[in-house]
């Protein structure tokens, strides 16, 4: 089973999660941050991932290290689980329509981190929610999990279903990319032999 765990402790947050890519999409969340708990619970169940995320961090200055901090621990738990990444499809993206709002992703599990954020929300906040702190959690993300993601807004005016539908779009992008490929499960896909 592809699972891992990953305890972090820093001076600002103090993060416990456990993550299983062959789940049913069930998950507890309780960060401290409603608006990144709300994502995290669609994340899982949108990419079938149970997870679980506790986080104790100074929100009482603003919400940035939490966040950074859960996607970090988030994509070194994607990257343990993965390990050598055999039999991986590797690729995967994903439409998402969110009401007014269109969101593309794609991933390609490479083993090279970049991240092409082009969501444009158009409010600072959503809610009490930096939305500038969306772009910092995928950033966190793939440098602990290296791959290539891309995000990007086709259309959308509601900043809430911008960075829903992102989070819900990542999620099924990266169910694709880890789904086991049944015509070879011990490859590593690359011509290199590795990711």
């Amino acid at each position: 089973m592809r699972t891992s765990e990953v305890v972090r402790k820093t001076a600002e947050t103090d993060i416990s999660l456990t993550l299983n890519l062959d789940g049913t999409g069930k998950s507890t969340v309780a960060t401290g941050c409603g608006f990144l708990d709300h994502m995290l619970t669609l994340f899982a169940a949108h990419g079938r991932f149970d997870l679980t995320v506790s986080c104790q961090g100074d929100t009482w200055v603003d919400d940035h290290h939490t966040v950074e901090d859960v996607g970090i621990c988030l994509g070194k738990a994607f990257a343990d689980a993965l390990g050598e990444k055999r039999g991986i499809t590797r690729y995967g993206s994903f439409l998402l329509p969110m009401d007014e709002a269109l969101i593309l992703t794609a991933v390609d599990i490479s083993g090279r981190s970049y991240l092409g954020y082009c969501l444009d929300i158009p409010t600072e906040k959503i809610g009490s929610f930096d939305s500038e702190l969306v772009e910092e959690f995928f950033l966190g993300f793939v440098r602990q999990c290296p791959m290539s993601l891309h995000i990007r807004k086709i259309a959308g005016t509601n900043s809430h279903h911008i960075a829903e539908g992102a989070f819900k779009s990542v999620a099924r992008s990266l169910k694709a990319a880890v789904a086991v490929d049944a015509a070879d499960p011990n490859a590593i896909p690359s011509t290199k032999g590795v990711l």
